[in-house]
């Protein structure tokens, strides 16, 4: 998955194949790859870190809170997943487009990994990595002495200053009552004015309420996965994932799974060409395209189905070898891939006016 590309001249800059295998017979063009698709899982998490305030044990007595924790905790849960998919190199499909006298191929685009893209044009479609995830940015947090008054700072015990903040935060409610009433002995001028009002004492209330039921710290992670179906894998682990504990091993039973399962649907694309009665020579080219095959995807959490996706995949297809004739001397042939499956996404074929 990359954003660079180069583009291969084929007479000027690729004499011979620069990769071609010892048991391959040396001719005069250039080496390229045909993709295989791969597939990218972006699952995201949120994780909520819990940790009890410090007059916590006293907030039954003095707040009539009942259900206020005094241990910490940290627990996870997924939000989404979002797949795509792109094209990496096949080192199975390894090809040479031949530059001679006989053909009409006067370059090949190629991403920085050797993957086709186009004969005799240029295809501004590339694979690109998705932009990574950006997390919002935190809120500072509340520091609750800020809003302590003197006589709170100066209590000599803890059990003390726990009662004196939850005097202070009856106060404030009360005050934010008779402001809500009109009742209050220093009513604001205007409505703005009031809102500031009630927005500070909002946030004091707040700061001081964080003493006794403690705070929670949410952050989303993103887990990266790559995986690439095959026909010889069924259903397996594609990740764990804990409640308590997020994402963990694929062999960590700590950790509920979650499987993938890809199946053949059996269909793939036809290859339309803008000549079709091009007469078939015996003389190959050396371009190949992919004729990919559609898959389904099926993510399942636990037994349960979660999630499924369709999608051509080119491990699932066949290699067409083009009609060598189409980049003959009488023949003009512009080709664009699909980076990701390979297959044939344009191609325009016109005879050469001599």
């Amino acid at each position: 998955m990359k954003k660079f590309i180069t583009t291969a001249v084929i007479g000027l800059l690729f004499m011979s194949s620069a990769m071609a295998q010892d048991d391959m017979p040396t001719v005069q063009g250039t080496t390229y790859f045909l993709p295989k698709t791969a597939l990218r899982f972006s699952i995201l998490a949120e994780k909520k870190t819990y940790t009890p305030g410090e007059y916590a044990k006293y907030a039954e007595k003095y707040l009539r809170k009942m259900d206020v924790s005094l241990e910490p905790e940290t627990t996870y849960r997924i939000l989404n997943v979002n797949i795509s998919s792109f094209g990496m190199p096949d080192s199975t499909k390894q090809y040479v487009a031949k530059n001679d006298a006989k053909h009409s191929i006067s370059t090949l685009q190629r991403d920085e990994n050797g993957v086709l893209l186009a004969v005799n044009t240029t295809n501004t479609r590339t694979t690109t990595e998705p932009e990574a995830f950006k997390p919002a940015n935190k809120v500072k947090p509340l520091n609750p002495r800020d809003f302590m008054n003197e006589e709170i700072l100066s209590a000599g015990s803890t059990v003390k200053m726990a009662e004196l903040c939850a005097c202070e935060i009856y106060d404030i409610r009360e005050n934010k009552s008779l402001l809500n009433k009109g009742q209050a002995d220093f009513m604001p001028k205007d409505g703005e004015q009031l809102r500031i009002m009630l927005e500070n004492l909002n946030t004091q209330e707040a700061a001081l309420l964080q003493l006794f039921d403690g705070t929670t710290q949410t952050d989303t992670i993103e887990k990266i996965i790559t995986f690439i179906p095959s026909k010889e894998t069924g259903k397996q682990v594609l990740f764990r994932f804990s409640s308590k504990l997020g994402f963990t091993d694929a062999d960590d039973l700590a950790g509920r799974p979650y499987y993938i399962d890809t199946e053949d649907l059996h269909v793939m694309p036809v290859i339309k060409t803008t000549i079709e009665d091009i007469k078939k020579e015996k003389e190959d080219s050396g371009i190949c395209v992919n004729l990919p095959g559609k898959i389904r995807v099926t993510l399942y959490k636990g037994t349960d189905v979660w999630a499924a996706y369709e999608l051509y995949a080119a491990q699932y297809g066949m290699v067409e070898a083009l009609n060598s004739n189409m980049f003959s001397k009488k023949f003009t042939t512009n080709l664009i891939l699909n980076p990701v499956t390979g297959n044939v996404e344009s191609i325009n074929t016109e005879m050469i006016k001599k």
